[in-house]
């Protein structure tokens, strides 16, 4: 019987990136499924699966826009030849049959980054010839008659489409990333001492963690502030050209010694379990796998209401929630998280609100998701 051919459509694959690992977790529990896999990307950076045909596609490119513009076209020309059977875009491409809304809604995002600009770099941003490209190659997509099915991370993102491009509800498709929580689980004492003890992070001292690449969205500037007036540790794991920016305000708010920098990181279970707590004030995010990486750690999660994440979180009992921008709530939240060792009701409860988020339901999702496409 010949195999149904399912195209999932990214253009650069980072093996650190959100939207690539639930690629990666979607492939391998697909893999066994009556499926024949392919990627299509500019670029391949993950470990060759056996079971999975890569298609490099990488045109030429002279800007961003013309990155942009000169992928989709030579993507949608290669699937069209190849006559995929599902065609799955992590990237706005009008004409795929689904796509899935990985990064949330273009122009919700520079609504949230005007916030931190000066009014008139705010007014630009809307007029800028490639945030102007992506709004528009959004909308086409969605205005595609080729579209089937949107997957979204987050209700968040459900609610912001149908604002936004009228899309009919019964298209979209709530599908939470999933977490194994077998591999992320929280540190004994003694592991989590060996653990500090190697970052050189005093034993007795509550340390929040931030993981995620992209500072300004991610909201490090609002983390750091947080943790200033307070005694707190915060570990940063990820990467950003402007880090020494971020160095620097750590010392300008006088707590540079606190605010402890470690690049980016293949590995990140070790950081999350050398902390008591995750602080990810984003600006604007859909649904950061990090929250769920940090829960199914035992951590206690503080983060903005425009991060999808939010759904998870229980103010008070698993984490908190306030503006990605309000200061002293972010201050007053990293307070109430304490060691770990000494009360861990909230990181108890942060674990055991995902503990159905597992591989094997995303994979069931996708599947009954595929099987009515198909039929």
């Amino acid at each position: 019987m010949k195999k149904n051919r399912l195209a999932i459509v990214r253009q650069k694959y980072r093996p650190d990136g959100g939207a690539e690992r639930f690629v990666s977790r979607a492939l391998s529990a697909l893999s066994n499924q009556d499926l024949e896999l392919n990627v299509i990307t500019r670029q391949w950076q993950g470990e060759k699966q056996e079971d999975w045909n890569i298609h490099i596609c990488n045109p030429r490119k002279l800007g961003r826009i013309s990155r942009e513009r000169g992928f989709a076209h030579a993507a949608r020309q290669l699937w069209q030849t190849e006559q995929f059977d599902i065609v799955q875009s992590h990237e706005r491409i009008p004409g795929c049959d689904i796509y899935r809304a990985g990064d949330g809604v273009h122009r919700r995002w520079l609504l949230q980054r005007q916030r931190i600009l000066p009014n008139w770099r705010g007014q630009l941003l809307m007029l800028d010839r490639y945030h102007r490209y992506v709004m528009s190659a959004e909308k086409a997509m969605y205005q595609a008659p080729e579209l089937k099915a949107v997957i979204c991370n987050a209700e968040m993102v459900k609610n912001e489409i149908i604002e936004d491009f009228a899309i009919d509800a019964k298209k979209i498709h709530v599908i939470y990333n999933s977490i194994d929580s077998s591999r992320f689980v929280p540190a004994q004492l003694v592991q989590k001492l060996a653990i500090r003890q190697q970052l050189g992070i005093p034993a007795g001292a509550i340390v929040l963690c931030f993981v995620g690449s992209g500072f300004e969205r991610k909201g490090l500037a609002a983390a750091i502030r947080a943790i200033a007036g307070t005694d707190r540790y915060l570990l940063v794991v990820g990467q950003d050209k402007a880090e020494k920016q971020y160095q620097a305000l750590a010392q300008s708010e006088g707590c540079g010694d606190r605010i402890r920098f470690y690049g980016m990181q293949k590995e990140t279970l070790s950081f999350y379990q050398a902390a008591d707590g995750l602080l990810l004030p984003t600006l604007y995010d859909p649904f950061p796998n990090v929250i769920l990486e940090a829960m199914a750690c035992g951590l206690p999660v503080i983060t903005s209401n425009t991060c999808g994440g939010a759904e998870f979180i229980e103010q008070g009992i698993n984490g908190f929630v306030f503006d990605a921008l309000d200061i002293p709530h972010l201050e007053e939240a990293v307070m109430a998280i304490s060691a770990q060792d000494e009360d861990n009701k909230m990181g108890t409860a942060a674990r055991h609100k995902v503990r159905d988020a597992t591989p094997e339901r995303l994979s069931n999702q996708l599947i009954t998701l595929y099987q009515t496409l198909l039929d």
